[in-house]
């Protein structure tokens, strides 16, 4: 829907909301995926939003449920009672998507969410998820899943495979375990269907199915699912048991979620923040690397008053100031951002590493020659200074070069440091390139001047 549609479509539902017309509700509602129904949703108060969820099947309500942005759910979740959560909605819910939303309430309505619902075994694998870090594969995986054991013949397999497939939305793969629950490999539906009732699953399915452990960090995940272009991934535990599977739509949001946070640390801001939070919040998120970028420039103000008397002497040097500040920084963003790309997709080796340092040294060789030939040509016409024409070019090339090594060092030290790599290619980088490019630049003059002079 665009704009302008969304907002009559959203005046007349509310409209219809208002006379508590139930079947003109629904008919609005009937042809929408759950996606746009959640769409529609933030757009609507506490209460509206209360009264049409509850007119809708309860399964098309819990899709929608899931798709809603996580503080709009949390505000909704806030006035239903646990029973209508665990009835209406948690009921028809795949395990992982149960363990998201009761994730999302406090303890207290946690444990009263739980307590009813009637399906013990759905209870006990929500629990089980819950207890995995929500960075980690077992915090993405779903119970749901079609496991048969290698024992089995196929006129069994297929008996029990139809049993399985009542709490399974989609069957990607036919998991083959042992006695002791260990994955040993898929079983195809069609070697299945061409095989005699009394052929084993042994004799059948192919080992060596690619997996991963319930404490493998999410992004380790996407990063597998990508490289070998998976749907779905088995997750064992540390003894090679079957514990669930991950299905690509969970991996998307795993990649879109770290996209935001590396761009929220690029731009200096420390914690996951939303358009709809507090401004308080939104205050305390970006304010530490905004006094970081405070003191860095008083810093910045410190080196230009260490060298104000060669200012003094050749006040044209503080034209280019802003020149050799802005050089520095856009260089080193550039520099850091190739190297985070790279650790973030998992591609720097040991070599490749080398190769990248040794590929940004030059680079960095080439565009400081020619930036600075074009900033020496220009003051050698325009400027009647020679001293200052060698000093601001000479200066660019040394800065250019310091900046591209600087931000592609410190990407690199941060994640053997164990800290997030974005955070080089926001305000720290900029302030920290801003102070060594005008000492350089600065120191640079000093020398220079006396040579010429």
């Amino acid at each position: 829907m665009n704009n302008e549609l969304t907002r009559e479509y959203v005046s007349e539902l509310k409209t219809i909301i208002e006379q508590r017309n139930d079947h003109a509700a629904l008919d609005m509602l009937e042809d929408l995926h759950p996606a746009d129904i959640a769409e529609v949703y933030q757009n609507l108060t506490v209460e509206e939003a209360k009264y049409l969820y509850l007119l809708l099947d309860p399964e098309k309500a819990s899709d929608v449920l899931v798709e809603l942005e996580e503080d709009d759910r949390e505000r909704f979740l806030d006035v239903l009672p646990p029973d209508v959560i665990a009835t209406q909605f948690i009921h028809h819910m795949d395990s992982d998507d149960a363990a998201d939303v009761i994730g999302d309430l406090t303890e207290e309505k946690k444990q009263e969410v739980l307590l009813h619902i009637d399906d013990m075994e759905q209870a006990g694998d929500i629990v089980d998820l819950l207890s995995y870090d929500e960075d980690t594969a077992g915090g993405l995986m779903a119970k749901e899943l079609i496991r048969v054991n290698e024992n089995w013949g196929v006129t069994t397999c297929i008996r029990e495979m139809r049993k399985q497939a009542q709490d399974v939305d989609e069957v990607y793969f036919i998991y083959v375990v042992n006695d002791d629950n260990v994955l040993l490999g898929v079983l195809s539906m069609k070697s299945l269907l061409l095989a005699s009732p009394s052929t084993k699953v042994k004799e059948l399915y192919e080992p060596g199915i690619r997996s991963v452990r319930t404490d493998t960090p999410s992004e380790e995940v996407a990063q597998i699912m990508e490289k070998y272009d998976l749907v779905v991934l088995p997750v064992t535990d540390s003894i090679g048991r079957l514990m669930g599977r991950i299905t690509i739509d969970d991996v998307v949001d795993v990649i879109r979620d770290e996209a935001e946070r590396d761009y929220q640390l690029a731009s200096g801001i420390t914690a996951d923040v939303e358009t709809t939070d507090s401004a308080a919040r939104l205050a305390r998120a970006r304010l530490p690397w905004l006094i970081i970028g405070l003191l860095g420039g008083i810093v910045v103000a410190a080196v230009i008053g260490r060298f104000e008397e060669d200012i003094k002497i050749n006040p044209e040097m503080a034209f280019f100031i802003p020149l050799i500040a802005a050089m520095a920084g856009n260089v080193g963003i550039q520099s850091s951002a190739i190297i985070v790309q790279g650790i973030a997709s998992n591609s720097l080796g040991l070599e490749s590493t080398f190769r990248k340092l040794v590929k940004e040294l030059l680079v960095s060789l080439l565009n400081g020659l020619i930036l600075s030939g074009i900033l020496f040509l220009y003051n050698f016409f325009l400027s009647d200074s020679m001293a200052l024409t060698f000093t601001v070019s000479i200066s660019l090339f040394i800065v250019i070069v310091f900046a591209a090594v600087f931000g592609t060092m410190i990407p690199l030290l941060l994640h053997r440091m164990k800290f997030d790599p974005a955070l080089a290619t926001g305000p720290f980088i900029t302030t920290m390139n801003d102070i060594m490019g005008l000492f350089i630049y600065f120191l640079m003059g000093r020398i220079l001047y006396e040579v010429f002079i």
